[in-house]
């Protein structure tokens, strides 16, 4: 039987990709405020902005590729039961061929229901005011926004919980609740961090391995790493 193997991704692997992180710019993403675009109270305040910036961003993925983190974390399925749990609302590692991703804040290439969160449509095209679902409810991002709970936080509570192995790439930390789900690993377990600016773990009980590279270069030695633990 195959181990299962967790990995849990932030924005880290996704920036290789060229695609672009608010926590780079203290705040802004791609020139805007996450307070106006990323926010319940900036969606009241400017439909139409919020709009406008999330084709912008679904038209940026149409345009980028996954890098060879993405697919050599899809290349780990030959030897372990992966299960996926990302930050990361693009669809790279689908692209890139993992066949078990969780998404934690949601998906740029879906839609939903401004007033029913259960009216989710896979979305490509550019979503715009007046788009509505079939109670005529105005469509918006199907993206967790800041102050709004993440729906599949408990599905991905229970994937951490019955890891053999826990990987940690291109995240902070900083962003709760997705950081927090560390602590529900089974503390016996190993946990691999990579990132080229590890951020301090507290309280981890667990067998730490920390690669301080970035995503690309640090999933080539993982994958070296856990041969070991087949």
């Amino acid at each position: 039987m195959k181990k299962k193997l967790v990995i849990l991704t932030g924005a880290g692997i996704s920036a290789e990709s060229g695609i672009k992180t608010f926590r780079d710019a203290g705040g802004l993403w791609e020139g805007q405020s996450v307070m106006d675009v990323a926010t319940p109270e900036g969606w009241h305040k400017n439909p139409k902005l919020v709009l406008d910036f999330y084709n912008q961003r679904r038209q940026q993925l149409h345009e980028v590729q996954p890098n060879l983190g993405h697919k050599t974390l899809a290349e780990l399925e030959n030897d372990f039961e992966v299960f996926i749990i990302t930050q990361n609302v693009d669809n790279l590692h689908e692209k890139a061929g993992s066949s078990n991703v969780l998404h934690l804040h949601g998906e740029l290439l879906k839609v939903r229901s401004s007033l029913n969160t259960n009216y989710i449509l896979d979305w490509e095209k550019d979503l715009n005011f007046g788009d509505l679902d079939n109670n005529g409810n105005q469509l918006r991002p199907h993206i967790v926004w800041f102050g709004e709970e993440v729906p599949v936080l408990e599905e991905a509570i229970e994937i951490t919980q019955i890891a053999d192995i826990l990987v940690v790439i291109g995240t902070s930390l900083q962003v709760y609740p997705a950081a927090g789900l560390i602590e529900f690993a089974n503390p016996e377990i190993p946990v691999f961090y990579i990132d080229p600016k590890p951020a301090k773990i507290p309280n981890l009980r667990n067998p730490l391995e920390i690669i301080p590279m970035n995503a690309t270069q640090g999933v080539l030695v993982l994958k070296q790493m856990l041969s070991n633990l087949i």
